[in-house]
């Protein structure tokens, strides 16, 4: 059975174990409706201060190293359930980027995981679920822990 509701679908993903439930949402829904899933991982550049040299070329091969395994683990899920996915490596803002992309890429859900948190962790840090919530024009699926 197939849905023209979900064409295509974006799981964000950061790596983390909640990334993980986040994905075999996505995929679910992916595998339901026939959507094309784009496994998404952005490279946060925003944080690599821009007065901060001393292994900022080593540390940013870390956090790309870190993207494409994550979404490859999308990749792997996707296959596994006869779902094509394509790994989309992005660099900048999290928040900024997915919205972009999937503003940008037709997209008709995100679907992303939140470590969930509350009181002054989020106030201090933000979380990027509440501001892709928040600012996105198209609808998001927050998978809680």
């Amino acid at each position: 059975m197939t849905s023209e509701f979900y064409r295509n679908i974006v799981i964000a993903t950061d790596g983390s174990e909640n990334s993980q439930r986040a994905i075999s949402y996505g995929i679910e829904i992916a595998k339901l409706s026939g959507a094309r899933v784009y496994g998404l991982h952005v490279i946060d550049t925003f944080s690599l201060s821009q007065s901060w040299t001393a292994g900022k070329e080593s540390l940013y091969e870390i956090l790309k190293k870190d993207g494409e395994e994550a979404t490859f683990k999308v990749k792997e899920c996707g296959e596994a359930s006869g779902v094509e996915v394509k790994e989309i490596l992005l660099e900048g803002h999290p928040s900024n980027e997915i919205i972009d992309f999937a503003e940008n890429n037709d997209i008709d859900l995100i679907v992303m995981g939140t470590l969930g948190k509350t009181g002054l962790d989020r106030f201090l840090m933000g979380s990027v679920a509440e501001k892709v919530v928040r600012n996105s024009k198209v609808p998001v699926l927050v998978v809680r822990g």
